[in-house]
């Protein structure tokens, strides 16, 4: 393990495992979902862990700009940008632990991209230290800058196999004036889509977060986390988490209250609930949020972080429910990002059953799934990235050039493959 404090301590190892023909695993908060950071077979590397270079080098509120090392927590940077009267609007579960550079090494998503943009978005430029120990310094504060190939959007997303993400230009947005927040319930995700259109509509875009909550999600948390306040008393099949941020002269109460009204004349919702309180905004984010922990306590017989067009998603669910239960009936939880088309599609066993009973069937119900995302032009990975958990899978589904560009990508930057070897392109 190794814990530089400077890019140049970077530079040293780096090169010294060049030397040794030594792989190199970049470790950031450790909060990956697929095996990224993790490798579990072949010849023993050197772990690269960051969490010493978390400085904010510099702030410049009048650009709406920050530099800041890959060390640093998504929470801690977040922190500064509040500071400075701005806002770094990439928000995740895991930001108290989760470090920039993973974050940007896996183009994380979380609940604002439909605003703001997955972390590729939010970064004009990257530092980062290349597999012979040269140093690429792309930390310019330009918003353009069309002098050749992007190398610092290629090395984000690269999930530390191109280069060690040392820190980054990250852009930050103003304030809302005010928050927004209810949750409503649908008829189903289609009449959810048509929502979504309304409310932007209505606001001009001014919808941050639009989350669909399956009822299965619900269900789950009374069999396991019936401490968690539920704002329905009778569970609904579907319901959507939707955040606005408000310029100044909008009152959240009349705008959601509008929204609403347009909503149930056209058919689309049939209750809700309105957050007036900070207390009430952060009880129904937390319902959101602690809709993986009762999965996990569950437990999944396969986890799936699809994506899909947003007009394909209403066909796409019945199929699958049909095909994950013509193996076996399990349940079926669906969550997550609606309005940028990332859906969490987890399956589980029927009550009473455990998922250990079911770990032969895992590997056909994931075919299924991510077969039908494939047939519906979608992604089977929307926001986790590929690790080494969905090599196989990037193989299977990716256009055949995609690959080809990809290999002859790493070959150029990466010959002797040491950083972080095993993840993203197995072979």
């Amino acid at each position: 393990l190794a814990r530089p404090r400077s890019v140049e301590e970077v530079v040293r190892i780096v090169r010294a495992c060049a030397a040794a023909r030594v792989g190199i695993v970049p470790r950031g908060g450790g909060t990956g979902l697929v095996l990224g950071q993790v490798m579990p077979e072949g010849q023993a590397p050197l772990i690269l862990s960051l969490d010493r270079m978390a400085a904010c080098r510099g702030l410049w509120p009048e650009e709406g700009l920050m530099i800041a090392e890959a060390g640093m927590t998504l929470a801690a940077a977040q922190a500064a940008a509040e500071a400075a009267g701005l806002l770094l609007p990439l928000s995740l579960a895991s930001e108290g632990s989760a470090q920039l550079g993973g974050v940007l090494a896996t183009n994380a998503g979380g609940t604002a991209v439909l605003r703001y943009g997955t972390a590729r978005a939010l970064c004009l430029g990257v530092e980062a230290v290349l597999a012979d120990g040269s140093v690429f310094n792309g930390l310019k504060r330009l918003r353009k800058d069309n002098t050749g190939y992007d190398l610092s959007g290629l090395l984000v997303g690269s999930e530390g196999t191109l280069g060690i993400l040392t820190a980054a230009v990250l852009r930050l947005h103003p304030r809302p004036a005010a928050r927004a927040t209810t949750m409503l319930v649908v008829a189903d995700p289609g009449a959810a889509l048509a929502l979504l259109r309304l409310v932007q509509d209505r606001t001009g875009g001014a919808a941050a977060t639009f989350e669909l909550i399956g009822g299965q999600g619900l269900r789950f948390l009374d069999e396991v986390m019936p401490e968690v306040r539920q704002p329905f008393a009778a569970r609904p099949d579907w319901s959507v988490l939707i955040e606005l941020g408000l310029p100044p002269g909008l009152e959240a109460e009349p705008v959601l209250a509008g929204i609403y009204a347009a909503a149930e004349d056209a058919g689309l919702v049939s209750d809700a609930i309105m957050a007036t309180t900070g207390a009430q905004r952060e009880a129904l984010w937390a319902l959101r949020e602690m809709i993986p922990v009762a999965n996990r306590r569950i437990g999944a017989v396969a986890s799936h972080d699809i994506s899909l067009p947003l007009s394909e998603i209403a066909a796409f669910l019945p199929r699958a429910q049909a095909a994950v239960r013509s193996i076996y009936p399990f349940r079926i939880n669906v969550f997550g990002h609606l309005g940028d088309g990332n859906l969490h599609y987890n399956i589980f066993p029927p009550a009473g059953e455990d998922r250990a009973g079911h770990a032969g069937r895992a590997e056909a119900v994931t075919r299924a799934v991510h077969d039908l995302v494939h047939d519906h032009g979608g992604s089977v990975s929307a926001e986790h990235g590929i690790g080494r958990l969905k090599a196989g899978e990037l193989v299977r589904y990716a256009d055949p050039a995609k690959l080809m560009a990809m290999r002859a990508i790493k070959q150029a930057l990466d010959p002797q493959g040491i950083l972080n070897p095993g993840a993203v392109l197995a072979v």
